[in-house]
């Protein structure tokens, strides 16, 4: 912010957030002011600011002022400032113009009655896949506005951009370079090393998509088990150039030597000391910290102890899922995961495999949950004040999928925190807005605007029920939308409604790196 903070009307709060630690009592009163103050999180996304601001030429209009919308009288919670009070909030065009105590009256030429509803900013998914038009709006009910592909896209970000933006998505969307699939496109396969010239050409390719618009680098050691510290270390110093993560789906995903998680976070962590490159855990719950939770977060608070930028996500269930001709069924499966034949699904089905049908299944590369992740497991990654909810996983049209594709982030405020109370609501809000934001808007500009609800930020809000949001989406039938997410707004317009969805409101943008 600059020094200067502009004279505005009475009952109205500033813009600034440093001001505002000091004004809101006297705006609000003791009685309409609930929570005020700062998260425990450790800072991750290349930021020293715990709560950057957003625009400093952001000045809220005169009193009296008819703003194009109004959300009145909910509980207003941004985890980046730490603010959690009753408010309306004022949009105009796709920006939050105001926030004020609800006695100040805001006017409206739309008015959303948000009384006994949460008003937070609308959800980031960094860890999804491309916005087909069949999945996006299960993230839509699961109060999602921002769906990041970062765990790589299959396709040349120039053209899978002009993609979705011609052919329109309700929620801002973006992506990371693939470097699997770049590695296909070079013939690489997946078990052989990169030869030095083809590191050179995966460089250059990893450099051109990020110039053209990726929000990262994302590498894949398990399913290309050929890649080594070269081609890590190489792309590291890309990703550290150009000021985006690297993003690791690790080598192991258990404890059963040789080739544990210990070795596959000590890789992740290497790359990072290596190269300088702020790097992230893909799904620490089923890869690099299954069955060693614990031991895995430690390592991962050593290194930011040692001044590595580092970070994870994780998605709220106990169960992983993929396709059973994937590296992950090879050799002693079963010993590795702690698991047996009936602990697998298939996918959208009730069916529950037996050696028989295994072998059926897999020649068919059905898609498979895996009943293979301890319950304490998921509660400590999701209190782990690094690691950040990303669900891995969009439902496509056939809906066969794992249920994480539709309810995630309702999952986490319906069985974390109101019913098992793992963690608080602000810590989750957190984990779903402000630090996806944080990790990725180094790189990327336009998410120092999402991500918080405050004057000057995206008008990017999704309004809840706590006491009644909840996934419904099972193994069974993934394709059930979340309940209790009352209102999402994207860019200031309505794509969910207590009415339903808003399937003609397509009003997403591309977030680009640069």
């Amino acid at each position: 912010m600059g020094n200067q903070t502009p004279r505005r009307p009475p009952g109205r709060l500033p813009v600034s957030i440093d001001r505002r630690r000091l004004l809101l009592c006297a705006a609000f009163g003791a009685a309409n002011l609930a929570i005020l103050r700062a998260l425990p999180v450790r800072p991750v996304g290349g930021d020293a600011d715990p709560a950057p601001s957003i625009d400093a030429a952001a000045v809220e209009p005169p009193q009296g002022h008819r703003f194009d919308l109004v959300v009145a009288g909910g509980r207003v919670m941004d985890p980046a400032s730490g603010f959690d009070g009753v408010a309306d909030v004022g949009i105009d065009g796709a920006t939050v113009a105001a926030i004020a105590p609800s006695a100040a009256g805001l006017e409206g030429d739309r008015r959303i009655d948000a009384a006994g509803l949460v008003v937070a900013p609308g959800f980031i998914d960094l860890l999804s896949y491309d916005p087909n038009p069949f999945g996006i709006w299960f993230k839509i009910a699961d109060g999602v506005t921002t769906n990041l592909g970062m765990h790589g896209i299959n396709a040349e970000a120039e053209a899978w951009l002009a993609r979705w933006s011609a052919e329109g998505v309700p929620t801002h969307f973006g992506g990371a370079f693939d470097d699997p699939w770049a590695r296909n496109q070079l013939g690489i396969a997946p078990n052989q090393p990169a030869t030095p010239k083809q590191v050179q050409e995966l460089v250059a390719m990893a450099e051109a998509g990020l110039a053209a618009g990726w929000l990262g680098i994302d590498v894949e050691p398990e399913y290309t088990p050929g890649i080594d510290s070269a081609e890590l270390d190489a792309l590291g110093q890309v990703a550290a150039r150009a000021g985006v993560p690297l993003f690791f789906h690790g080598r192991y995903s258990d404890v059963e030597a040789p080739g544990t998680n210990a070795d596959t976070l000590e890789e992740i962590i290497g790359t990072a000391r290596r190269t300088g490159a702020a790097v992230h855990v893909e799904h620490i719950i089923s890869t690099g910290g299954t069955f060693s939770m614990e031991t895995s977060l430690a390592a991962l608070d050593a290194a930011a102890a040692e001044g590595l930028d580092v970070s994870a996500c994780t998605y709220p269930y106990h169960y992983w899922a993929t396709y059973l001709g994937s590296a992950r069924f090879d050799g002693d499966w079963q010993e590795r995961f702690r698991i047996g034949f009936s602990d697998l699904q298939v996918a959208g089905t009730n069916e529950r495999l037996t050696a028989r049908s295994f072998e059926r299944h897999r020649a068919d590369n059905s898609l498979v949950v895996a009943y293979a992740i301890p319950e304490a497991d998921v509660r400590g990654a999701l209190a782990h004040p690094a690691v950040m909810v990303g669900s891995d996983s969009i439902l496509e049209p056939e809906a066969n999928n794992h249920p994480r594709g539709a309810g995630a982030f309702a999952r986490v405020l319906g069985r974390y925190v109101r019913e098992e109370q793992t963690l608080s609501l602000m810590e989750a809000l957190a984990k779903m807005t402000w630090l996806p934001a944080r990790r990725l808007q180094r790189g990327a500009p336009a998410l120092r605007r999402k991500g918080r609800l405050q004057i000057g930020a995206d008008a990017d809000l999704t309004v809840f029920d706590p006491a009644t949001v909840s996934d419904r989406a099972t193994v069974a039938d993934p394709a059930q939308a979340s309940t209790g997410v009352r209102w999402v707004l994207v860019s200031g317009r309505v794509v969910k409604s207590p009415d339903g969805l808003q399937r003609q409101e397509l009003p997403g943008q591309a977030i680009r790196s640069g």
